[in-house]
């Protein structure tokens, strides 16, 4: 209700005397284009806010290699943050054909990014209170490689998934596998999101499917698994986008917005969330990393994206490491 967030604000302009942290969060408001329905809602969301806000200071003075700041997630609390991180609690399924790809024979340059001209990625898209990130990384996944190697740039739909794959063992808003869709997409065709609008994101529910047979336009084919290694993985993300999962239920990770995470001790390695790596370079302060697109808006991070280091041990920063992944698909 924007009739709540407005009054707020001027009546915090109107008050004989606002401190800074006043002042800081009704910019945020403002910025972000909050709106709070209670009194009670609102000092709840400045609490988070300035929660995050120490956070923030705490991170940025660290010394570390990547800069940290306010987004439209820094009023949510915790359970709404991690409601957000849809692979808590889903082990690793395990793959009927066991292939690896390990990388051999792949020639690696020194930087690459899938994404930067537009022609094999779609603009970054925004999950919203679904926990439906696996879906977002399927897609993103199967709509680079369609581009790659058909020359089509699809934008798939996220809703088929989220509301139509809960019998391959997906949850809809509370979780999910990038796996699993891709299973269901073998045997389902995946349709456009023109034909089938994304929409759990705003009220956080799995609807029910409406998937209409014959306006599929993209088959998964099969899922390849990539060695857990730098090497591999690099040549991997040489070939397309992958799928990746990574420990995101951080306020390190939370307040991203430029720079590489390499800090394997604050950004942890329990994987909660699926992203889907594009690229690779090397930054002078930071080092090696992914370019990693997340499914959280462009207001998010570095215009959606976030940069991970490559180092951070055998697991790999923010576990980066662990279950990397990319489908071969076929129109």
């Amino acid at each position: 209700m924007r009739s709540f967030a407005a009054a707020a604000l001027f009546g915090a302009v109107s008050a004989t005397k606002m401190d800074s942290n006043d002042y800081k969060f009704m910019r945020y408001i403002v910025e972000h284009n909050k709106e709070y329905n209670t009194l009670e809602e609102y000092n709840m969301r400045k609490s988070n806010y300035e929660w995050m806000d120490k956070e923030i200071v705490r991170w940025n003075s660290s010394n570390g290699s990547s800069v940290h700041g306010h987004n439209w997630t820094s009023d949510l609390s915790r359970a709404e943050y991690e409601g957000m991180l849809g692979l808590k609690n889903q082990p690793k399924p395990k793959r009927a054909n066991g292939e690896v790809f390990t990388g051999e024979g792949v020639a690696i340059p020194a930087s690459n990014n899938w994404c930067s001209s537009g022609q094999y990625c779609n603009p970054v898209k925004n999950q919203g209170s679904c926990g439906s990130c696996w879906a977002f990384a399927t897609t993103a996944s199967m709509e680079s490689a369609h581009a790659i190697f058909y020359s089509t740039l699809y934008s798939l739909s996220e809703q088929q998934l989220v509301s139509c794959s809960g019998s391959f063992g997906n949850g809809g808003c509370q979780g999910g596998w990038y796996y699993w869709a891709w299973d269901y997409a073998v045997t389902t065709p995946i349709t456009t999101e023109a034909v089938y609008p994304y929409t759990s994101g705003s009220h956080g529910v799995t609807g029910r499917c409406t998937y209409t047979a014959g306006s599929g336009v993209m088959y998964d084919l099969s899922q390849t698994d990539v060695a857990a290694n730098t090497t591999a993985i690099l040549a991997a993300i040489t070939n397309q986008p992958v799928a990746v999962a990574i420990e995101a239920d951080t306020s390190y990770f939370q307040s991203y917005t430029s720079g590489v995470l390499n800090d394997g001790t604050a950004c942890g390695t329990n994987i909660d969330h699926a992203v889907t790596a594009v690229g690779f370079g090397t930054d002078s302060v930071g080092g090696p990393y992914y370019i990693v697109r997340n499914s959280w808006g462009t207001s998010w991070g570095n215009q959606g994206y976030v940069w991970i280091g490559q180092g951070c041990g055998s697991l790999g920063c923010c576990g980066i490491n662990q279950y990397v992944a990319f489908p071969t698909v076929k129109a």
